[in-house]
């Protein structure tokens, strides 16, 4: 049976993304539905940023109390491997959506469940596991929320070995022996820290020159330092030529170019992602399926009035809070169209503009130590004709680092854009960063002048200090 419905907007994909839609949609009294063929919040709830932060967490705490003096001899045992995986299945509910719904359900949306595809000009079909269909109508908006998948390369072998991805990786139930990981990124670094911290033998196998390539050089060679340090094995510059595995549960080996041979009980690729287009009615609509869905400053789909693309899918900034802050500007674009207003402001910083997606996109990476960022690298401003200084500091020689823990390793650099005296970027490597990058945030989307940056002053003691640092620094 086909049922037809009317709704204002559609979503397509329940994951954070979608959900802040939905959210957005039904604040300005718009009438929305939201489709998901999977668990409602998606990949970063039940694979990605929830599962792998409550996996790294007992991994951070045991490393940053074995520099405490008079706490270190008491967490010199091994992790309960046990209690942690207990821990993470506690913040994915047990990969159970129920909590999930009830949000949807108290926002007044509807939920469809089962595969959604655009079918036509504001329209989306729906199939459900139990062989419902349904057709459902959009007003004004469909906003396509369907995120990525990995990649797996093209290598011999390698998609019949049965790799991990993420999702294996965050999910698993058992640590393995010897865990090898394809990949220098966020997800190779993070799953490194946390398996090894369990008690897997690592080693990393990179193509390029280092770790987190999008971040400054030092954050992924201190990163790749601390990894050597926990026992961890880091290979930069090494291809994997073909990988044999002759049963699931068997060793798995991967040949390196010039034939080295390198055997584990299980392999991680973390090497990309793609988008999950493939499937979902693009070409009904005149786009190509598979391909990344292009979009304007508000996030809608350029040559149309109706299609909108928020999160991963569109290629802009793959991290969850930026999909979501990109489905708060466009949740505002579609309300302000909706309403027949001519007060949409697409203009740089404007209410209906994803600016920060392109010039202040903070990431932080839980490794030990963290990586924290925003903004752009000394490189890319110098590649963007920028006239810019990077300012470095020692993170270490603050009082506050020094009282967190000893022997505290880490380092700070803001980019300076010296024709305008404000920041471009700003970038922290150390224990506790990621909890630092929020004021970098504010202080690059504000352009907060260096001058008025004085009179912000850090508390002492707390690793914050190291703003005063950086700018005596710039001063001289």
């Amino acid at each position: 049976m086909t049922e037809a419905m009317e709704y204002d907007v559609v979503v397509l994909g329940g994951g954070p993304a979608g959900e802040n839609i939905v959210d957005r949609a039904r604040a300005a009294g718009l009438s929305t539905a939201l489709v998901e063929g999977e668990l409602v919040g998606g990949e970063c709830s039940y694979w990605a940023c929830v599962p792998s932060k409550a996996l790294l967490r007992p991994a951070l705490a045991r490393a940053e109390a074995r520099r405490v003096p008079g706490l270190a001899g008491s967490v010199a045992g091994p992790l309960d491997a046990e209690a942690v995986f207990a821990h993470r299945d506690h913040w994915t509910g047990n990969w159970n959506d129920d909590g999930q719904v009830d949000w949807i359900d108290s926002t007044g949306a509807d939920l469809y469940r089962g595969h959604g595809r655009l079918y036509g000009i504001r329209k989306v079909a729906v199939s459900s596991p139990e062989g419902e269909h349904h057709i459902l109508s959009a007003r004004h908006a469909v906003v396509v929320a369907t995120g990525t998948r990995a990649v797996i390369p093209d290598v011999p072998g390698l998609a019949e070995a049965r790799p991990w991805t993420s999702r294996e990786a965050t999910s698993a139930r058992r640590v393995p022996g010897r865990l090898l990981i394809m990949g220098g990124s966020v997800v190779a670094t993070e799953m490194a820290t946390a398996h090894q911290a369990l008690g897997s033998r690592v080693t990393l196998l990179v193509r390029g020159s280092g770790l987190l390539p999008r971040m400054e050089p030092f954050a992924g060679e201190l990163v790749a330092e601390s990894l050597r340090e926990a026992g961890a094995v880091v290979r930069t510059g090494v291809s994997v030529e073909a990988v044999e595995r002759e049963s699931s549960t068997g060793p798995v080996t991967v040949v390196l170019a010039g034939g080295e041979r390198l055997e584990g009980d299980e392999l991680l690729v973390a090497t990309g992602r793609a988008p999950q287009t493939e499937d979902i009615g693009l070409d009904t609509v005149g786009l190509t399926p598979g391909d990344w869905i292009g979009v304007d400053e508000s996030c809608r789909v350029p040559g149309s009035d109706w299609l909108y693309a928020v999160g991963d899918v569109n290629h802009r900034a793959l991290l969850t809070h930026q999909g979501k802050y990109q489905a708060r500007i466009a949740g505002a674009a579609i309300a302000a169209r909706a309403a027949g207003t001519d007060a949409v402001d697409t203009s740089r910083w404007g209410a209906h503009a994803a600016t920060a997606d392109v010039e202040a996109v903070p990431q932080a990476v839980f490794t030990d130590p963290e990586a924290a960022a925003v903004g752009l690298t000394l490189a890319e401003a110098e590649r963007a004709g920028h006239r810019v200084r990077a300012v470095d500091y020692d993170l270490g020689k603050v009082s506050g680092a020094g009282l967190y823990a000893e022997g505290y390793r880490g380092r700070a650099r803001m980019v300076v854009d010296l024709d305008r005296e404000v920041l471009l970027g700003v970038t922290f490597v150390g224990a506790g960063a990621a909890e630092l990058v929020h004021a970098a945030t504010i202080a690059v989307v504000g352009e907060v002048p260096i001058d008025r940056l004085w009179h912000a002053v850090p508390a002492f003691p707390t690793i914050s200090e190291v703003w005063l640092r950086l700018l005596e620094a710039h001063r001289g």
